[in-house]
């Protein structure tokens, strides 16, 4: 999980290198923090939130498979 949203971050942002991803896991959840440069943070999130919106349906696709949830967090 943490792998794929660092993929596609980095995918979107200017400054790939400086994207920290961090996973905290619960027994069921699993809470995954996004951090990027700050000029890209309007990238990750996009107009009105669907980029950001994108990515957490896909993460909620790929953590359905493994049954548990997942959620993103996108840190200033």
């Amino acid at each position: 999980m943490k792998d794929l949203i660092k993929y596609i971050a980095q995918a979107l942002v200017d400054h790939p290198d400086q994207v920290e991803v961090s996973e905290i896991e619960g027994e069921q959840t699993s809470v995954i923090e996004l951090k990027v440069a700050k000029e890209d943070l309007g990238k990750v999130i996009g107009k009105q939130g669907r980029t950001a919106r994108a990515m957490r349906t896909i993460l909620s696709a790929a953590s359905t498979k493994i049954r548990k949830r997942a959620v993103l967090e996108i840190l200033e």
